[in-house]
């Protein structure tokens, strides 16, 4: 029996002392899916979908249940089945793909067999029917528009498409009006239990942040060194800024390192927002220490001054990140900033759910798994996508073995959806030649890349090759100089160059950085050289490629290990950096007992690469034309010569059969599984927080959020898993959660978890 003879959907909100009734749900639910899925041409599908979500909720099994659990004080779930009453009406007034939304709007988007066997539980003579029409009959009383006089046509670009694409722009479409419904869902239901109204963000005024951003960048500009590129770093700028009033698109802004991107593509992607009225700017980087170092750059130019003044403008969303409230650095203030600073912390953790911000700094990772995923968590933010511009940094970076499912979905947000997509590299990826972006219409910011090239060249290029070249011939040259970056491709390679090194130098100084470090260690690391740097002091440095990611360094001399193309000229763009020298000296050496990753990917790189730089007749890392053909190579091998193989072509293959659990348990990022995070105390003075941090992550009956795992990264280092078994079974590491570790043996003061400390051989049983 129906709670009191009317309706519901939630019990009672503890703030307000009212219950949500059926028919708010609906309708409000359905209000706001209407306005998220108009940006992109879809409102009323999106509205219909939303509005029959929770009919189900209408059958009284369901409204008794509810009932009881309100009088146990809410506790528990009402656990009746309550989605194939929508899910049978979407399907008979959308089609079978839109009713995957409605089924899946708790549990996830469902593969179309198990949607079709959903279907015919809840028609007539299946074991859900009875329920089905029960709840029907019930809702159409209150909402009778859940009854429409004909079917909702997809939007007609769908239509429009080849028969090959229009799998793939029904898989799109599909993840972005679930992305609607679901986020409707959650703020109408946040709404009644906050006892608030429902927070949807205000239209931004794009244009003012335009206008504080340059006035900002001239105030930055004046308060630091010159620098003898800063003409060009300013050209760069400008030309941005000009590309920006160009239709949408798909733009490429191929700068060298040192070049100002991080600028240039700010000041690109808000004039293009303020120039087409739209609504937000998506940065994505391949890596946290990328993304930390940009929020910091683009919360100087574009969050208010005063701390009581207007909300922030800038989210910042990765895993690192603490968006709990009591979190946020309060310091010296009145009470009423406290409050003021609390609530920001709160809003921008309910942002970070939706991606509702101005200009939102998150990772690659987090933006392409919620692409691809098939749950409500994760898909929630990707309405918010369309009618935004997306600036990708480091796109050299993305995963080869991910491109098809990658570069599809960028086209499709692009061509269906009112996207601008931005692509920052120095070494741009050939990605038009791949057969997802055949067509396809490149915008080039800078409108001479290799005149730019030429114009900021500030290295010079030796090699070194042949079986008598070994790290430690390396760590003898490289001692020589004062001021001195080598650049390994392994962890284990920067553990034994750095003891190299240390012998053979005269310096004293010997610094080293790697994943086998803490975060905080490395972090500290890296402030120590830069200020050694800007004294102009002694310096010597060996590190795995992370410097190479985004750390703003600046050497005079510098040695990498032979890796992809772009690799080299990541590591060229931390030697003479601001150009205060004629030129530096980047070295290229190819160690006879060095490491490399064992990925195919990898190996397809450096095979590529070897092809077409080294010493001459072969061209320099830089070698735009050579750049181009080598990714056109890297390619070829991947796919075996055909175009519609590898590069993740069995994803797309899953998307066009719209199996969307697949694709999500497919389509990976991050797949190395072979390192292990180990957290470690490194300092007594932390052994209290980590300690407790650890005791919460252990205790069964004792739950606790992810913030908790956060507070951790700080003091967790990554081990490779065969090390991590043997510290296991030796008790130098104890488990903790999932594949998370607690270290209990030597952690060096250099090098952190050294593959080669003479007291934990043994227990490694690698002696």
């Amino acid at each position: 029996m129906a709670v009191g003879g009317a309706l519901y959907a939630h019990s009672l909100s503890a703030v307000s002392g009212a219950r949500h009734t059926l028919e708010d749900h609906l309708r409000g639910s359905a209000a706001l899916a209407r306005r998220f899925g108009e940006v992109f041409g879809a409102g009323e599908l999106a509205e219909y979908l939303a509005l029959v979500h929770d009919v189900g909720k209408g059958a009284c099994a369901w409204q008794d249940k509810l009932k009881a659990v309100e009088a146990r004080g809410g506790k528990g779930k009402v656990g009746i089945p309550h989605k194939h009453a929508g899910t049978v009406l979407a399907e008979r007034y959308t089609q079978l793909a839109c009713a995957a939304v409605v089924f899946g709007h708790h549990g996830g988007l469902p593969d179309m067999e198990r949607l079709r066997d959903e279907l015919h539980k809840g028609r007539p003579g299946g074991s859900e029917a009875a329920r089905v029409e029960e709840a029907i009959r019930a809702v159409e009383r209150i909402v009778p528009e859940i009854h429409r006089p004909s079917r909702i046509a997809p939007p007609g670009w769908l239509l429009g498409l080849p028969k090959r694409d229009q799998r793939l722009g029904l898989d799109l479409l599909v993840r972005m009006l679930f992305s609607c419904v679901v986020d409707a869902d959650y703020l109408d239901t946040s709404a009644h239990f906050g006892g608030t109204p429902t927070r949807v963000g205000e239209p931004v005024d794009m244009a003012a942040l335009v206008e504080r951003y340059e006035a900002r960048r001239k105030r930055y500009l004046a308060g630091r060194e010159s620098s003898p590129v800063d003409a060009l770093r300013h050209s760069v700028y400008e030309q941005a800024c000009a590309a920006a009033t160009d239709e949408p698109g798909m733009y490429v802004l191929q700068v060298p390192t040192g070049g100002a991107k991080t600028m240039a593509a700010g000041g690109f992607a808000l004039r293009h927002a303020a120039e087409h009225g739209m609504r937000r700017v998506v940065l994505a980087v391949p890596f946290i220490s990328i993304t930390e170092q940009n929020v910091a750059v683009y919360r100087d130019l574009l969050d208010p001054d005063d701390v009581g003044g207007e909300p922030t403008v800038v989210l910042e969303h990765h895993s690192a990140v603490d968006l709990d409230p009591e979190g946020a650095a309060l310091g010296e203030l009145t009470e009423e900033q406290r409050d003021v600073l609390r609530q920001r912390a709160r809003t921008a953790k309910l942002a970070a759910e939706n991606w509702d911000a101005p200009f939102v700094v998150t990772t690659t990772v987090r933006l392409f798994e919620s692409l691809f995923s098939h749950r409500p968590s994760q898909m929630r933010r990707l309405h918010n996508l369309a009618g935004s511009v997306i600036v990708l940094d480091e796109v050299q970076a993305l995963p080869d073995r991910l491109l098809a499912p990658i570069l599809s979905g960028l086209r499709g947000l692009v061509d269906h959806f009112g996207v601008t997509v931005l692509l920052v590299s120095a070494t741009q990826p050939s990605f038009w030649e791949l057969s997802a972006w055949k067509g396809l219409e490149r915008k080039a910011v800078v409108d001479d890349p290799a005149a730019l090239f030429e114009s900021l060249r500030r290295v010079q290029y030796e090699w070194r090759t042949g079986q008598d070249v070994t790290l430690e011939s390396i760590a003898r040259e490289a001692a020589e100089h004062p001021q001195v970056l080598t650049v390994v491709g392994t962890t284990r390679d920067a553990a034994r160059f750095h003891r190299h090194l240390e012998a053979a130098s005269a310096e004293g100084l010997v610094l080293h950085l790697s994943t086998r470090m803490t975060g905080a260690h490395r972090r500290e690391v890296i402030a120590e050289i830069r200020a050694l740097l800007r004294r102009g002091e002694p310096v010597q440095v060996v590190s795995t490629s992370l410097i190479e990611a985004g750390v703003d360094v600046d050497f005079p001399r510098v040695y990498r290990a032979w890796a992809p193309a772009e690799s080299l000229q990541q590591a060229a763009g931390r030697c003479n950096r601001d150009g205060r020298l004629a030129f530096g000296t980047v070295i290229v050496f190819d160690p006879a007992d060095g490491g490399r990753p064992r990925s195919a990917e990898y190996q397809a790189a450096v095979q590529a690469g070897k092809q077409f730089f080294g010493p001459q007749p072969l061209a320099e890392p830089d070698d735009l034309d050579a750049l181009h053909s080598y990714y056109q190579r890297r390619y070829a091998y991947q796919q075996g010569g055909h175009p519609e193989s590898g590069l993740g072509a069995e994803i797309q293959k899953l998307r066009s059969a719209l199996d969307f659990p697949q694709v999500d348990r497919e389509f990976q990022m991050i797949e190395d599984q072979h390192s292990v995070p180990v957290i470690v105390i490194r300092n007594e003075s932390d052994r209290e927080q980590i300690e407790g941090a650890v005791a919460q992550l252990t205790d069964p009956f004792r739950p606790c959020g992810p913030e908790v795992l956060r507070s951790l990264q700080q003091h967790t280092a990554s081990l490779p898993k065969r090390e991590a078994d043997a510290a296991l079974c030796s008790g130098l590491a104890v488990p903790v959660t999932g594949d998370l570790l607690l270290w209990h043996g030597a952690y060096h003061e250099r090098r952190g978890l050294d593959p080669d400390e003479p007291e934990d051989l043994d227990a490694y049983g690698m002696v």
